[in-house]
């Protein structure tokens, strides 16, 4: 569970409002997506949920770990996938995702198998001993997201996690966000992918200018088309007033 309340954050000395007065409630067992334009406020929102950044108000907890009053548990709780896979390059593969088994104390025995079975599903095995400053951006973005998975987090917070991955790979993580949500974890969704969101996720928010605009189902979201519109279009419509 994700529980985001009353949130806001600024830029430029309060010049730039980034985030306005954010609530939500991402709960249990659901796919949630976070749709809007670039510069809505979306990873900033991640960044906060993630402790990178202080909101300057308001309250962000998961699994009733609030970020800025116990980060560590909080962090615990979360694998985070950034938008951007800035990783060590001069690392190996596998010498990457041991840090990240070392860094959430994934015991030795649990992390052998879980790294093997997480290598076999995106294809990378037979690259894990090769140095990452050799991988091509979508096998960076699958070792990222391997590395966030590494020890078995109920919260996953994803920012455009799908960009750089062949499609057996987007395929892949799709299945995947489908079973944590159904072993009753929360998955949260950024992403640019109307379409993939659309058919994913059980809820989706849309946030413009730093203020949420939308919060609800694909069906209810319908609701405010006027005639058969899509739900591209709608979205457009909810961004551009």
């Amino acid at each position: 569970m994700i529980e985001i309340k009353n949130v806001s954050k600024s830029y430029n000395k309060g010049q730039t409002k980034a985030v306005d007065d954010l609530s939500l409630n991402i709960r249990d067992g659901e796919i949630f997506g976070f749709l809007g334009p670039n510069g809505a406020g979306k990873t900033t929102t991640i960044k906060m949920m993630t402790g990178i950044l202080n909101a300057d108000s308001g309250s962000i907890s998961l699994n009733k770990y609030d970020i800025k009053k116990d980060p560590i548990s909080a962090k615990m709780q979360m694998g985070y996938v950034p938008d951007n896979p800035d990783i060590y390059n001069k690392l190996k593969g596998i010498e990457y995702l041991n840090f990240m088994a070392d860094v959430y104390e994934v015991p030795s025995n649990i992390r052998r198998d879980r790294i093997k079975s997480l290598l076999e599903r995106f294809d990378l095995l037979d690259s894990s001993d090769d140095l990452i400053q050799s991988y091509s951006h979508g096998m960076k973005q699958k070792i990222v997201v391997i590395g966030a998975l590494i020890n078995n987090p109920p919260v996953w917070i994803l920012d455009e996690p799908l960009t750089g991955l062949d499609p057996k790979s987007a395929f892949t993580l799709k299945e995947m966000m489908k079973e944590h949500a159904a072993q009753g974890k929360t998955v949260f969704f950024s992403s640019h992918v109307l379409e993939v969101i659309e058919k994913l996720c059980d809820r989706i928010g849309i946030i413009n200018k730093g203020k949420l605009v939308f919060c609800g189902t694909i069906d209810e979201i319908n609701e405010y088309a006027s005639g058969d519109e899509s739900f591209e279009k709608i979205f457009l419509e909810m961004t551009e007033k």
